[in-house]
């Protein structure tokens, strides 16, 4: 590990007040100390969403009945603003014992020796039931420093009915090749209808999430020694696009300056016959849609590297300076059984990070409208190597989306896409 804070220092800003006392609290002192009697762990929760809320309390109450020498308090925190926040609380000593984030923002942490090694704790069953790629990317130097909890996938949603009236036979396959998205999309566009809206008003993260169906990476090496990688498997989905948009007039132009929420609208008036969205939508569009509004969602899409999507699961840590890292470990193994994990991505309508809770979450929400479709589709989730480069933010926020953007725009072609992205990440990593 680094030394402390030696990444994530840099983003403190003058005036920020220095909290006390780390959250686990004792009599003990020091990381791994036995307790002498009932003792407490602080478990900073950003669950947000009252049904997610709900659950993630069922869970605590029932670890909390179960044991009462090791009790867990949920302590409220939301997701605007947390990355300053674990900094604020990390420099100052004050951060929970359990850290709820994600694997994209953790890294840094875990970097900087703020996260403990969960390797010797960490259940192995639930080690061996989450796929190599999920479990790849909470695994830093070796060490394990989180539990991956829930993930999201880009799924195709389609309105049945348009489909149908095109003369299109609904894809029923494991997956579906981009190819015949396409194919479908033309052949639902018509007049007044387009065949597919894509809400990329923020685009790196679909291109990059679904690059590894062509075999896109982005990034070769980790830390400050990782290089960007252009080429034609960065570079095919958004070529795709940019096809389907002036070749074949088959999506509509303005959903591409939009979000993917801005564009379920499109889909209920029926002016799209299909949407790209984060499959988190199924909940929102069961609930959202117009009465008899018939829609399916269609297979995992497959490039010619397969149905690979990049892995950014949410993520339970431990301090390293809590008192009772073991004890808070045992608490994450029995958040993490199949029936908890299921219960709590049922909540947030996401995709668990384990097969047994995946399995389980489909017998409960079988006959649920897309689910069986969208839970197959966490069998082909990949390793994420952007996850593990330092300048990766950055590198999003200023060089990227703006680049992605003026590409859709069509002002710039691909070519002139590959050199800002490649341009803009030489200024910023020399």
């Amino acid at each position: 590990m680094n030394k402390r804070g030696a990444s994530i220092a840099a983003s403190l800003t003058a005036g920020v007040l220095v909290l006390s006392a780390c959250g686990g609290g004792g009599d003990d002192g020091g990381s791994g100390a036995e307790p002498t009697g009932p003792i407490s762990l602080e478990f900073q929760s950003l669950s947000d969403q009252p049904a997610a809320i709900e659950a993630t309390e069922s869970i605590v109450d029932q670890w909390n009945t179960d044991n009462p020498d090791v009790q867990v308090e949920i302590v409220p925190a939301g997701w605007d603003g947390i990355y300053d926040k674990l900094i604020t609380q990390f420099n100052g000593g004050a951060a929970p014992d359990i850290i709820h984030y994600e694997a994209a923002s953790i890294v840094p942490f875990a970097r900087d020796g703020y996260l403990a090694d969960l390797s010797e704790w960490m259940d192995e069953d639930f080690a061996s039931d989450v796929p190599e790629g999920i479990m790849e990317t909470v695994t830093v130097d070796g060490e394990v420093i989180a539990y991956p909890t829930e993930l999201q996938s880009y799924m195709v949603f389609a309105n049945r009915t348009l489909l149908e009236e095109a003369g299109v036979e609904i894809p029923t396959g494991e997956t579906m090749a981009w190819d015949e998205l396409r194919e479908i999309a033309q052949a639902t566009t018509t007049d007044g209808t387009y065949g597919l809206g894509w809400g990329l008003k923020s685009p790196t993260a679909a291109f990059m999430t679904m690059g590894p169906t062509f075999g896109g990476t982005y990034f070769e090496g980790t830390g400050a020694d990782a290089e960007l990688k252009v080429d034609e498997g960065e570079l095919a989905i958004p070529e795709l696009v940019n096809a389907m948009n002036t070749e074949d007039g088959s999506i509509l132009p303005v959903s591409l300056t939009q979000s993917g929420s801005e564009v379920l609208a499109s889909f209920y008036a029926g002016e799209i016959a299909m949407t790209m969205q984060g499959s988190f939508q199924a909940a929102n569009i069961a609930t959202d849609a117009p009465e008899g509004f018939d829609w399916v969602v269609l297979p995992p899409l497959e490039g010619p590297a397969g149905a690979g999507q990049a892995a950014n699961p949410q993520t339970l840590s431990v301090n390293i300076d809590s008192e009772y890292p073991e004890q808070a470990a045992e608490f994450l193994n029995f958040f993490t059984q199949p029936e908890n994990l299921a219960a709590l991505n049922e909540a947030d309508a996401l995709i668990p990070a384990s097969g047994s809770a995946q399995d389980l979450m489909a017998e409960n929400l079988s006959g649920e409208q897309g689910w069986d479709v969208i839970l197959s589709s966490g069998q082909h989730f990949t390793d994420a190597p952007y996850l593990f480069v330092d300048l990766y933010a950055q590198w999003k926020d200023t060089v990227a989306t703006p680049a992605f953007q003026r590409f859709l725009a069509g002002e710039i072609d691909s070519a002139g896409l590959a050199e800002e992205l490649q341009a803009g990440w030489d200024e910023i990593s020399a």
